[in-house]
């Protein structure tokens, strides 16, 4: 894997954690963020050692506060040229989404767990918006403080709506930075899957990620690939989809040590959620 200035990339064993680096500035991302996030998603589809990514932010702060409104000041140099119109027409445009998220941008289907750390708003939903699931830390908030600043809130809430119910997405994009979503609000609307103590925050996410990356990769991806389907396309079509998946997806030696296990009488130790 390549070296960041951004980011901090680490493997344990199958698990790679991908740490946003910029805790000066609450993880905020400049341009060089953004292409080194990108970068990294399109790295990591060809790193066979790695089955899962656990995506997290560096600090006890922040997980990832968006753009970095620094950087994107007139004058600041590649980031503020580098987002918005192009040309003469309003139909040519560039959006973080070009880079960030790592299955639109990246074409990336191992599981990225994200392990949210504190605050998490605005732009971070480009990356929230396409993890398979979000595990945070009890002090951990969400907003999206877009309107407050004169913006529209358009993609960012576009995304999240395809993992909580339209009401609490609708209120968190129009109550802007004058209310944040907890922790637990979000656990209890489905944004959120699991909320431990921070210092806990690390160990659940590896553990998660472990299970995961010890089960066939080609059964996980199917997995991944086959419940995206379901979210983009009409229920009539994922179906026919799946037909297709459950055949590339399942793996005869795989199933074959799988029905040996289960014939042995091995069962796999297990704890509620």
């Amino acid at each position: 894997m390549s070296t960041y200035e951004t980011l901090k990339y680490e493997e344990h064993g199958p698990v790679a954690w991908v740490t946003l680096q910029r805790p000066e500035v609450h993880n905020a991302f400049d341009l060089t963020m953004m292409q080194e996030l990108h970068s990294c998603w399109r790295e990591l589809r060809d790193n066979d050692d790695v089955r899962v990514v656990v995506l997290t932010g560096s600090g006890d702060e922040a997980f990832c506060t968006g753009l970095d409104r620094d950087a994107a000041h007139v004058g600041a140099p590649g980031l503020l040229n580098d987002i918005g119109q192009r040309g003469a027409t309003p139909f040519h445009h560039n959006e973080p989404d070009d880079l960030l998220p790592p299955k639109t941008a990246a074409d990336l289907w191992k599981p990225v767990i994200a392990a949210v750390n504190g605050m998490a708003c605005g732009g971070a939903f480009y990356l929230l918006g396409e993890a398979e699931f979000i595990i945070a830390a009890d002090h951990a908030t969400f907003f999206d403080p877009h309107t407050t600043f004169g913006m529209a809130a358009v993609m960012e809430p576009m995304m999240m709506l395809q993992r909580m119910p339209i009401g609490e997405i609708m209120r968190l994009s129009l109550m802007g930075s004058h209310e944040r979503m907890t922790a637990q609000r979000a656990y209890e609307v489905g944004l959120v899957q699991e909320i431990v103590p921070a210092e806990r925050l690390h160990e659940a996410a590896q553990r998660a990620a472990e299970i995961i990356a010890s089960q066939p990769p080609l059964a996980v991806q199917a997995t991944v690939r086959a419940i995206w389907y379901a979210q983009e396309l009409g229920y009539r079509q994922a179906l026919d989809v799946g037909r297709t998946l459950v055949m590339l997806g399942t793996d005869q030696e795989s199933l074959a040590e799988g029905q040996r296990a289960f014939r042995s009488g091995r069962r796999i130790g297990w704890r509620p959620r």
